[in-house]
């Protein structure tokens, strides 16, 4: 007996020690040591936030596609201020992660934390947002939609359906996120499409921040400024989605008395338009990750990648909508 004893007294013990040895080599996905040891690559991703439907599908998508490749995922949520991304960069650079990725909360003030990173040997990747950095080696690429296509789309639209106006045609704006890529890129894709049609005039616009409830508060304004309003452009659905409540609210009927265009294509969006309340919205994916990790393996492994990826996108009307959705993922 007490041979045996003494037998599984050094077994535990051995699988004690083989134990703690597997406890600390996964530590480092929450202490943020040297991510070395394997073979498995460790990207940092610094989201926008959680501002709309659109982005917390674009997160699952991330988060799915790194597990299902296998890819060890260090998220984190700017909560859509400039200040957090940039120190959730530099501690990925302090981590020394293999990639970093992230969607830009603005265009503007990253040269300096992208150059860290660049002199800290660390290949980044912008998603969705890109940034206004006139040196383009601070990063290796830029997945995501065109968003000066997209609002082009939306006003092109809206060029073919008043065509055949004889009056002025009163449009306000939503805008996104001020100062951000989408917000800029939309706004300036559409004026583009109506400049060359005089009736259609943009008499209000203001940012709703991508946000449901910032989009009701501004369009209580719009409507409140701007008793004659014939069209809204949302630079997002949940923007829009806001504006619906708004606009029941002062007695109108959405999608009738006011058409409205959005850009997004979420679910809550596209039943909206499928029930007539939107009428018209270009679509922007969120589902990024799978692209997304397929690069974070090529930049890894030094392979040449293209400096701008797009996603493959398209447009929804009212019938449209109504097929799509049973089948729509986001």
């Amino acid at each position: 007996m007490r041979t045996r004893r003494t037998a599984r007294t050094v077994v535990a013990a051995f699988a004690a020690v083989l134990l703690a040895g597997s406890v600390a080599a996964c530590g480092n996905s929450d202490t943020g040591g040297d991510s070395g040891g394997d073979d498995k690559i460790v990207l940092g991703f610094s989201q926008v936030g959680a501002e709309s439907g659109w982005r917390t599908a674009n997160s699952i998508s991330i988060k799915e596609a790194a597990s299902q490749a296998g890819i060890e995922l260090k998220f984190d949520d700017a909560q859509q201020k400039q200040e957090n991304q940039i120190k959730a960069i530099r501690n990925f650079i302090q981590q020394k992660v293999d990639v970093i990725a992230f969607s830009p909360v603005v265009e503007s003030g990253w040269d300096t934390v992208l150059k860290e990173a660049k002199d800290a040997g660390i290949p980044v990747i912008l998603t969705d947002r890109s940034v206004d950095s006139a040196d383009k080696t601070l990063y290796k690429t830029f997945l995501g939609s065109d968003f000066v296509k997209e609002g082009r789309l939306a006003g092109e639209w809206l060029v073919e359906q008043t065509k055949t106006a004889s009056g002025p045609v009163n449009i306000v704006e939503l805008q996104g996120t001020t100062g951000s890529a989408p917000a800029n890129d939309r706004k300036e894709g559409f004026a583009k499409a109506i400049a060359g049609n005089p009736n259609l005039k943009i008499v209000a616009s203001q940012s709703g921040d991508f946000k449901r409830a910032d989009g009701k508060q501004v369009m209580e304004q719009f409507l409140k400024a701007n008793p004659d309003i014939d069209v809204l452009f949302a630079h997002n659905d949940d923007m829009g989605l806001g504006a619906l409540e708004a606009i029941t609210a002062a007695g109108k009927v959405p999608g009738k008395d006011i058409t409205i265009i959005t850009i997004d294509a979420v679910k809550d969006g596209m039943q909206a338009l499928a029930d007539g309340k939107f009428n018209f919205i270009a679509e922007c994916s969120p589902l990024l990750g799978p692209q997304l990790m397929d690069l974070v393996k090529k930049v890894k492994a030094g392979e040449e990648v293209p400096a701008r990826i797009e996603t493959e996108e398209t447009t929804f009307t009212q019938e449209q909508a109504k097929a799509a959705l049973p089948n729509r993922k986001y």
